[in-house]
Parts: C-alpha cells; structure tokens; sequence
C-alpha cells in the first residue's frame, strides 16, 4: 500500500508542483507528473533519512508536504539540466 500511496501522492504533488513553479516545462504535463511520483519517493526517502520516522507513508497534510516539496525540487532541477527555466 505504501508504494501506491506514493504513486497517488506523486500524482497530486506533480499537480501542485506545477502550479508552484510556472513557466513552460520542457516535458509538457506526462513528464511534470512523473516528476511529481519521483519527487514524492525521493521526498518520503529523505525525510525519513533525515529524521529517521517512517510517518511518511501515511494518508496526511505531512506526507504530501514532504512529496510536493520533493516534486518541486526535482522539477527545478530537471528544468536547469534542461536549460529553460
């Protein structure tokens, strides 16, 4: 379950993360969206790295926190690499 909790999660943070950052994304909305599950996991991983709770997994106002902000980082780094910003 927690797997596709993170999938959802990325879902909805792709959404947020894109509304977060305007501008033009070089991938259109699929590629925004992927960013938002891989910023979600590597969110959920990181917080858990850095406070060592497994809250992450969970269906609340935190968890989501932790995948939009992890989306936005990795939108931000994928639009430097891909040269637009």
């Amino acid at each position: 379950m927690g797997i596709l909790t993170w999938i959802v999660f990325g879902l909805v943070a792709g959404v947020i993360a894109k509304l977060l950052t305007p501008g033009r994304d070089p991938g259109g909305c699929i590629i925004t969206m992927l960013l938002g599950v891989a910023g979600a996991f590597v969110g959920g991983f990181l917080y858990n790295q850095l406070t060592g709770r497994q809250q992450m997994m969970q269906f609340d106002l935190g968890s989501l926190l932790v995948a939009v902000l992890g989306a936005v980082v990795l939108l931000l780094v994928y639009r430097l690499l891909s040269g637009r910003s």
